[in-house]
C-alpha cells in the first residue's frame, strides 16, 4: 500500500480540523460558527489537494473513518450523509456493530474522510440542536400532542434535505472553481478512490427509498433552519452568506 507523499502537510490540515472541532456547541460555540468553521475546513480541503500533484494524488493513501450514531434506529443525518460523501470525494455506507448500532464508514483520501466525518459531526449536533429549538417555539405549540412525532420528524427530513441540496450546489460551484486550474482534481481522485474501493471486494446494496408522510408546516421550518446555516466555503475569499430558501 502507498504511504501519503505529504504527511507534513496532512498532519497540519488534520491540525486545523481537531482544533476547529474543539469549536462545537458542547463548548459554548453555536451552529452558525461551528458551521462557519465547517466551510473553512472546506477550503482548506481545497487548498491541500491543490497542492499535491497529479503523482502525490495518485500515490495517496485511501482509508476507512467511521462515524458513530450510537443510534439502533436512521437518524435525520441518514438523508444527508450521501452530499456529505459527495462533497468530500468519499464513498460512504452504513453498518452496524455488535449492539445493531448504526454506523457511516467514509472511504477516501486520507483528508477527504477527516472532512467527511467532521461535516457529519457538525451536520448531526446542528440539526439535534435546532429540532430542540423548534420545540420550545410557538410554531410547535400549535401541534396537538399526537402530531408531534410528525412535527419532529417533518422538522429534521426538511432541514437535513435543504443542506443536502446546499452542500450538492457547493461541491459544484467547487469543482467549477478548480476546473480553472487546468486539472481534473476530481476526475483523478475518483478514479484512486474507485481503484482502491474496488480492491476491497465488497457487495454494497441500495436500501429502497419509502414514503414518509410529513407536516408540511415541520418540512418548511426545517427546511428554512437548513437554509440559514452559513456553509458556504467562501472560496472566492468573502465571507459566508446567509441564503434564503427558494421556496
Amino acid at each position: 500500500m502507498n504511504q501519503p507523499s505529504d504527511p507534513v502537510a496532512l498532519d497540519k490540515l488534520k491540525a486545523r480540523i481537531q482544533a476547529l472541532r474543539a469549536k462545537t456547541t458542547a463548548n459554548g460555540c453555536t451552529e452558525d460558527e461551528a458551521l462557519s468553521a465547517a466551510a473553512k475546513v472546506a477550503e482548506l480541503l481545497d487548498r491541500h489537494d491543490l497542492s499535491l500533484s497529479d503523482v502525490e494524488l495518485q500515490t495517496s493513501l485511501c482509508e476507512r473513518r467511521v462515524y458513530e450514531t450510537h443510534r439502533k434506529k436512521r437518524i435525520p443525518l441518514d438523508d444527508c450523509i450521501g452530499a456529505v460523501a459527495q462533497f468530500c470525494d468519499c464513498r460512504v455506507w452504513r453498518e452496524k456493530n455488535a449492539a445493531v448500532e448504526v454506523s457511516y464508514v467514509f472511504f477516501g483520501l486520507s483528508a477527504d474522510v477527516e472532512v467527511a466525518h467532521y461535516l457529519a459531526e457538525l451536520i448531526d449536533g446542528a440539526v439535534r440542536a435546532e429540532l430542540g429549538r423548534f420545540k420550545t417555539s410557538a410554531d410547535y405549540a400549535r401541534f396537538r400532542h399526537q402530531e408531534r412525532h410528525l412535527a419532529n420528524a417533518s422538522f429534521a427530513l426538511g432541514m437535513v434535505t435543504s443542506i443536502a441540496d446546499r452542500l450538492v450546489a457547493m461541491k459544484k460551484s467547487r469543482d467549477q472553481v478548480n476546473e480553472r486550474t487546468g486539472r481534473g482534481l476530481v476526475i483523478l481522485k475518483t478514479s484512486v478512490v474507485d481503484a482502491e474501493f474496488d480492491k476491497l471486494d465488497m457487495k454494497l446494496r441500495t436500501q429502497r427509498a419509502t414514503s414518509r408522510m410529513v407536516s408540511t408546516a415541520a418540512d418548511e421550518a426545517g427546511g428554512a433552519a437548513g437554509a440559514t446555516l452559513p456553509i458556504n466555503p467562501g472560496l472566492d475569499g468573502a465571507p459566508p452568506k446567509r441564503s434564503a430558501r427558494q421556496g
